[in-house]
């Protein structure tokens, strides 16, 4: 069924620029280049070019997955962020006007994701849509760095391709850009901002470009702004592997718990051989919300995926990342990522930077995740004594044990349509808090 997006715009035209427009009047650290409709850059309010005294760190591409990149501008993370319109790559005279504005001597480096052509023979599903975008960062970067380079520049270029969605025996050469570039983008704006060279910076990038993987899966597909969608997934259907385009996955299936959706993402990263993580390593995990996940619902994987990957894959998770990072506009849905980390990548995560969206990873050794209710200061053993269950109950006792028994249950049956009545005249939970009381008032009748 095709229908019309709802969008809180203007003109689908200008959704970037006014974005854009919106991004800096909120963060003041923030600047543009006057260059609308055509060059949409944003870039650091403290950095000009001509005197900046270290590494410039350029990522970018189409726009639509917000935060990434325009959000990660700052000190300590991205130097400037080209952005192209909604899903298409930026162009080249954009990227050079990016480069000119906030590299110095020092140098840039580019960090681009990418998605490889398949070998010969293999047909991925969607691979039209998403090799349109994909390869047209990587050409129009390329390009636009060769002719930095003719213009006195100095310029490195890092390719992050972390998705695992297909293993490599069904014939992919390449992976596609997905939220694990946040992670490589963060090691690259640390690096620069302790001062270290250009290739000390790329060298950084790259080798944590190689050790992150990514898998994404969506319960709906994305709404581009004044285009109309078709949900191709239907009711009660989830798609695995798919791209931040809105281009189709690997596969499509039933909807299933998340413990279940866990488990199958989990053991496609770690069991694809993309990513160098063993037993014993230790790792940072983000779960990554497409654009309408409710936070609750990021949480509980957050919650599911940790102790799966202590007992089950014996790793050692060294932060959590939670949160929207990189989306596909409003699609359902979230990706996973992990990164194998050791103690110099850790300290590059943990730097501190000025970019308005970064997530926090809390460090060093937690507390207990629980710990156990307090009892009132008065309860004594005495009391303790009154409140359990005698060892044989009077007459009167079993009937009122009955009475108790019959009423809880008749409101436990009558859930559905307490909640059905409640719905009408308030917020429809009146029968399911009502089922806890009940449900509470039998299993202390146990004890």
């Amino acid at each position: 069924m095709a229908f019309q997006g709802k969008k809180l715009i203007n003109n689908p035209n200008d959704v970037v620029t006014e974005f854009i427009e919106g991004l800096v009047e909120t963060y003041h650290g923030l600047q543009y280049l006057d260059g609308f409709p055509e060059v949409k850059v944003v870039l650091r309010a403290d950095v000009s070019g001509a005197t900046y005294d270290k590494v410039a760190v350029i990522s970018g591409g189409g726009s639509g997955h917000e935060p990434a990149q325009a959000g990660y501008v700052g000190e300590g993370l991205l130097t400037a962020s080209i952005c192209g319109d909604v899903f298409a790559s930026p162009t080249v005279d954009s990227i050079l006007a990016g480069i000119r504005a906030v590299t110095g001597p020092m140098g840039c480096l580019l960090i681009v994701t990418v998605l490889l052509y398949p070998e010969p023979g293999y047909r991925f599903v969607g691979i039209d849509c998403c090799i349109a975008n994909y390869t047209g960062d990587r050409l129009n970067f390329g390009l636009a760095a060769e002719q930095a380079r003719s213009e006195g520049y100095k310029i490195e270029t890092v390719i992050v391709g972390d998705d695992c969605a297909l293993p490599k025996s069904q014939g992919i050469a390449g992976r596609r850009g997905l939220a694990g570039t946040i992670l490589v983008n963060k090691v690259a704006g640390a690096v620069a901002a302790a001062g270290l060279s250009l290739a000390d910076v790329a060298s950084e990038a790259k080798r944590a470009s190689e050790v992150v993987g990514t898998m994404g899966v969506a319960l709906s597909v994305c709404t581009l702004p004044g285009q109309v969608t078709s949900d191709r997934l239907g009711p009660g259907k989830m798609e695995l592997g798919l791209g931040i385009h809105g281009e189709p996955g690997a596969a499509v299936a039933d909807l299933q718990p998340v413990d279940v959706v866990v488990t199958h993402v989990l053991k496609q990263i770690l069991e694809s051989n993309y990513v160098p993580i063993t037993r014993g390593n230790s790792v940072v995990l983000m779960i990554n919300g497409l654009g309408a996940t409710p936070v609750m619902e990021l949480m509980i994987a957050a919650g599911k995926t940790v102790p799966k990957l202590q007992l089950e894959f014996g790793l050692l998770v060294e932060r959590v990342y939670t949160g929207s990072f990189m989306t596909s506009l409003d699609m359902k849905g979230f990706s996973i990522s992990i990164m194998k980390v050791d103690q110099t990548l850790l300290q590059h995560l943990d730097a501190s930077t000025k970019a308005p969206h970064w997530p926090v990873g809390s460090a060093g050794n937690r507390p207990p995740a629980k710990i156990p209710v307090p009892l009132p200061s008065s309860r004594s053993m005495k009391s303790d004594e009154l409140l359990s269950r005698p060892l044989q109950l009077t007459e009167q006792g079993h009937i009122l044990e009955v009475a108790i028994e019959a009423a809880a249950n008749a409101i436990i049956n009558m859930r559905d349509i307490l909640n059905d009545w409640d719905s009408t005249v308030g917020d429809g939970d009146c029968g399911s808090t009502m089922y806890k009381g009940a449900t509470a008032v039998l299993d202390d009748m146990k004890k």
